[in-house]
């Protein structure tokens, strides 16, 4: 058995352990909440695109806008989307199994030290790597947009996806692949707008009447080709915004986890300390009464 000063100094360590866990669950679900509310205030933007695209899309003529250009799919180009720092539990990890799987030529663009480290370690091309930031703001998540978008443009890669962990609830993270250019149609693109900002279809018939009479200066074909470009920017930023949420809730339970194994920890080596004085005690009583007997 081990000594009471031993157990008394592991006693300390696993306190000062649960104290740090407790703080950083604390922390992560304040960011938490605070991502979940920057991901749901973009469905207004969602919805009123949505409306905006559903005016303009029997108006113009789809095939010539590159973003709706069909290509045979050589390079892929990845958007990833991971966590600069860890203790997040196998959120990180999760996701990087989906690139493991990804087979075919591809180029990267990696959100967050993890995912660029992984990256680098695998041998893979990167076409460059950015800060996740705690606070995810548009502006820098434009830059990671356009700078694939060129990349599309100038033929460097075929297609535009992104991979990131997808927040479904507190306990739930699932690890996503989506494509995002080339686009489809402008329909499927009102579709995904309107599931984004949890608009039922039937909801938005009402407006229909009001959306045919929008008029567009200087004509519908160039406000299409201002408006795909803001969709291809908001779908990323509310990716990233995703997986911020998904970040912060990880932490949150990793950190929860670790903080009742740390309690249950020291209610095991507090019995144990007391069964060690408690032995110390008797053995103490044995000697004295063995020494007064041999008197």
């Amino acid at each position: 058995m081990a000594s009471t000063r031993d157990i008394r100094r592991r006693i300390k360590s696993v306190k000062n352990t649960r104290q740090i866990t407790k703080a950083m669950e604390l922390v992560a679900a304040s960011k938490m909440k605070k991502a979940q509310q920057a991901a749901l205030s973009g469905r207004p933007y969602a919805e009123l695109m949505a409306r905006m695209l559903g005016a303009l899309a029997d108006r113009v003529e789809e095939s010539h806008h590159p973003f709706l250009a069909k290509r045979d799919v050589k390079v892929r180009g990845i958007i990833l989307i991971t966590s600069d720092k860890g203790l997040c539990g196998a959120l990180n990890s999760n996701v990087l199994k989906l690139v493991t799987d990804i087979k075919t030529p591809a180029k990267y663009a990696v959100i967050g030290r993890k995912g660029a480290q992984f990256i680098a370690r695998t041998r893979r091309e990167l076409l460059a790597d950015f800060p996740a930031n705690d606070r995810t703001t548009f502006a820098d998540i434009k830059t990671v947009a356009e700078f694939m978008v060129k990349q599309f443009l100038d033929g460097v890669v075929d297609t535009v996806e992104v991979i990131w962990p997808r927040f479904r609830n507190t306990l739930a993270q699932v690890p996503t692949i989506m494509p995002i250019l080339p686009l489809s149609s402008v329909k499927d693109v009102i579709a995904d707008l309107h599931s984004d900002a949890g608009v039922v279809a039937s909801a938005s018939t009402n407006v229909k009447a009001v959306d045919s009479q929008m008029l567009f200066e200087p004509d519908p074909a160039v406000v299409l080709d201002a408006l795909l470009p803001l969709y291809v920017n908001r779908e990323i930023y509310q990716h990233a915004l995703d997986a911020k949420a998904s970040e912060h809730s990880a932490r949150m339970v990793a950190m929860k986890t670790a903080k009742d194994n740390a309690t249950k920890l020291l209610g095991d080596l507090t019995l144990e300390y007391n069964k060690a004085r408690q032995a110390g005690i008797t053995q103490e009583i044995l000697e004295i009464a063995a020494a007064q007997f041999a008197a």
